[in-house]
């Protein structure tokens, strides 16, 4: 049986976020309940390199032509000083895949691409790094670029049930570009079932979401403009890509994440399976002007200026509040 296109990309893809998934909740399962109040980032950070390191593996082993550009690499673990977090990462790495300390950091370095390329896999291990500490919302989010265009998405959200408000598993939310958008529960199989953004058009009955942390989006300049619009309902805060699978899905119709000066630049595995997931779903992303996302400038979003994304049936309201706000 012959498989549609870039249907093995999307198989592999989505093999690859649940592993990774699997590493992150045992690290997270393990963490001392003072980690937040410590402000120790150690067990993100090994859940960081270990959720790289096997996806990664997973990519080249299917697809060893194809590079991959990733958040982290293994340099900092080869240190002296960082030996004991080292033999963390390679602990929880070879729980699930049996191998030597060392092809563990070659396996985080296969994610060290800098430069674009004509079709490459970019990654963030994990997505919502304070959401993770929480015990909340985070995301292992892995996209397939080609010409500059996402073409395959896959999202793992570990915590994120398959109904919102409904205690379950995580999820996992997968697109090709022009086959649509599926939700799969992270620990099964199977074909998973299509998802379709809302239909709401008012946009007083609309509910958005931002980001958990204000340094991430402007939480003043959202409530204008959900004044603007008129919505009343309040914002669903949370961390990481999910909030890309909540729009897709349609438990939210807008997502803004609006610039907070200091000249941030987006990085492109921030954004690139999530957006992706929208757009197969049925809705739109672009930046805060209108313009589409450009995934072909390396690393970064260098050509856009915040992300706006909606169930597409409101994104022209939204557009214009932002501009009668003066955030565009």
């Amino acid at each position: 049986m012959e498989l549609t296109p870039f249907a093995r990309e999307r198989n592999v893809a989505i093999a690859a976020v649940r592993e990774a998934a699997r590493l992150c909740r045992a690290v997270q399962a393990e963490m001392a309940p003072d980690v937040l109040q410590k402000k120790d980032r150690s067990p993100v950070t090994v859940a960081d390199f270990g959720s790289q390191a096997l996806v990664c593996r997973k990519i080249r082993t299917a697809f060893p032509d194809d590079p991959i550009m990733a958040e982290e690499d293994a340099a900092a673990l080869r240190s002296p000083e960082n030996a004991a977090l080292a033999e963390q990462v390679a602990h929880y790495v070879q729980q699930l895949r049996p191998a030597e300390d060392e092809m563990v950091l070659s396996w985080i370095d296969a994610g060290n691409l800098d430069e674009q390329r004509d079709r490459f896999w970019t990654l963030d291990p994990i997505d919502g790094t304070k959401g993770f500490l929480r015990g909340e919302q985070y995301a292992v989010a892995l996209a397939l670029i080609e010409d500059g265009e996402p073409v395959v998405a896959a999202v793992a959200c570990p915590n994120l049930p398959e109904q919102l408000d409904v205690p379950g598993g995580g999820t996992v939310f997968a697109a090709i570009k022009g086959q649509g958008t599926f939700q799969f529960p992270i620990d099964g199989n199977g074909h998973g079932d299509a998802v379709q953004v809302s239909a709401t058009s008012d946009t007083a009955e609309a509910r958005f979401c931002e980001s958990f942390v204000s340094a991430h989006s402007s939480h003043d300049d959202a409530a204008s403009v959900a004044e603007r619009l008129g919505i009343t309902k309040d914002p669903v805060r949370i961390d990481s890509q999910a909030k890309y699978a909540l729009v897709a899905r349609g438990d939210a119709d807008i997502y803004l994440r609006l610039p907070t000066g200091g000249g941030y630049v987006e990085k492109i595995w921030d954004h690139a399976a999530g957006s992706l997931v929208v757009q197969e779903a049925g809705g739109t992303v672009t930046d805060i002007h209108g313009k589409p996302l450009a995934f072909r400038y390396g690393r970064t979003l260098a050509q856009n200026t915040g992300i706006i994304v909606t169930n597409g049936m409101v994104h022209a309201e939204v557009l214009d509040a932002l501009h009668a706000v003066g955030v565009a």
